[in-house]
């Protein structure tokens, strides 16, 4: 099958051909990108939806109840799963789709699992590929649900336009979300598992946390209660006047229980709700253009990092350094400007 055919499949909604072009894709498959570039311009309808948090939050089973309700409103999901790889065959387990097997049957619904293939941002570029292939499927929302390992999930601001944090009680991680930067980057906030002891308390230090930023966090306000924002007569409680800036979202907390649904169409709301607010405030197309540039910049570190990976001069500029004949400082000099092509075919190998 050609690229283009490939790509014509997908755009008539084939769900074999989605799947094919998804593992080629992953596989960084020729025709698999060229398909991929064919189908950039029928992208950026989607909802762009990210889940992330600490592991054991419940994010899985979030995902599988968010998809839920949003089908019964009578929209289709596409889900990216994220699960860790091994750092040495970075392989992994892709246990997300066994936990949302239920929806597998869902002409609506379609599922992918992948690894992080060792992504320091927690996305791998394919994941980010991914999404877009299940933007121009035609998928109304596109969820992607991140490995959940902490300090390096912030990657996720970048690939979705609403993010979604999820925190749960009885694991003291406030201050520790609070350090990784995990609450700098949430649209909404979710208090999974909210029928523990300790649910409110986590909502109460949300709320003080992120009211110590003051009227200027880095990104949002503070919220002052725990329900969903909904536009039309109510819009103010959840938006404030920020001077030059206008309207400002502050990020609501919905407190839901997963396995049982509670608090999921709150938390649908929560998410159509911001997204409203994207595409009447404009925020959405500087969101789209952060996107973009994540992945393009994400694409070029991937074909150096490639190059370079397969390259003689790594080899011998890494020989040089263990003999120290040449210190670490300069061989990645030496190695960059043979990249940039500064160096002729292959940098010195020694340090004169």
């Amino acid at each position: 099958m050609t690229a283009e055919d490939l790509a014509q499949r997908v755009l008539s909604r084939d769900r074999r051909a989605l799947a094919r072009l998804l593992t080629r894709v992953e596989n960084r498959d020729p025709e698999g990108i060229a398909a991929l570039k064919a189908l950039y311009p029928h992208t950026g309808r989607a909802a762009m939806v990210g889940i992330t948090g600490l592991p054991g939050a419940g994010k899985s089973t979030l995902v599988f109840a968010l998809a839920s309700e949003l089908r019964r409103r009578g929209l289709t999901v596409g889900i990216v799963a994220v699960d860790p790889s091994s750092p040495f065959t970075r392989g992994a387990i892709l246990g997300d789709r066994v936990r949302m097997q239920e929806l597998t049957g869902d002409p609506g619904v379609f599922i992918r699992s992948m690894a992080t293939r060792g992504a320091l941002g927690g996305l791998a570029v394919g994941t980010i590929d991914t999404m877009s292939a299940l933007d121009a499927f035609g998928m109304d929302y596109v969820i992607v649900e991140t490995v959940g390992a902490g300090q390096d999930e912030v990657d996720v601001v970048r690939a979705a336009q609403t993010v979604v944090v999820v925190e749960i009680p009885g694991t003291g991680d406030a201050i520790q979300a609070l350090k990784a930067g995990i609450l700098e980057i949430a649209d909404v906030f979710v208090v999974n598992k909210a029928d523990r002891d300790g649910a409110d308390a986590v909502a109460a230090n949300l709320r003080q946390l992120l009211s110590l930023a003051g009227d200027k966090p880095p990104h949002y306000r503070a919220t002052a209660g725990d329900k969903p924002p909904r536009y039309g007569a109510s819009r103010g409680s959840r938006l404030s006047d920020d001077g030059a800036h206008g309207e400002v979202w502050r990020p609501p907390i919905v407190k839901t229980v997963a396995v049982t649904q509670d608090g999921i169409p709150e938390l649908a709301d929560a998410i159509a709700a911001h997204q409203q607010y994207l595409r009447e405030g404009g925020q959405l197309k500087d969101r789209q253009r952060e996107r973009a540039q994540f992945q393009v910049l994400a694409l070029t570190q991937q074909a150096l990092s490639d190059r370079l990976h397969h390259s003689e001069a790594l080899d011998r500029l890494v020989r040089n350094v263990c003999e120290r004949r040449l210190d670490p400082h300069t061989a990645s000099e030496q190695l960059a400007r043979w990249v940039m092509g500064l160096d002729g075919p292959d940098p010195v190998s020694s340090p004169g």
